[in-house]
């Protein structure tokens, strides 16, 4: 059942982050972009998991490569000041 209902849970979101950063004119590209490096995080998160384990025995060096990577995601996304992009679009512009 949760498959059912949480399958495709991210699909609304991302296609209105893209369509409220870039504007929808090119936004079957954008998100078929989107879908594809998706897609191939995918498949390569898969193979490598497999190959990690065929030649190390276990799953742990995956695991801890993958707290890393977290915690690199996290160092960069530190910094951002988020802004709501209707605020964005309310600031007056100077002049």
């Amino acid at each position: 059942c949760s498959m059912g209902l949480l399958w495709l849970a991210t699909v609304p979101p991302t296609s209105g982050l893209v369509a409220t950063m870039f504007g929808t004119r090119y936004m079957a590209t954008l998100y078929g972009i989107v879908f594809l490096s998706h897609q191939v995080g995918s498949f390569s998160g898969v193979w490598l998991g497999g190959w990690l384990f065929e030649n190390m025995g276990s799953y742990d060096g995956l695991w801890w490569s993958g707290v890393a990577l977290s915690l690199v995601a996290m160092l960069l996304h530190w910094p951002i000041k988020e802004q709501s992009a209707f605020a964005a679009q309310r600031q007056p512009q100077s002049a």
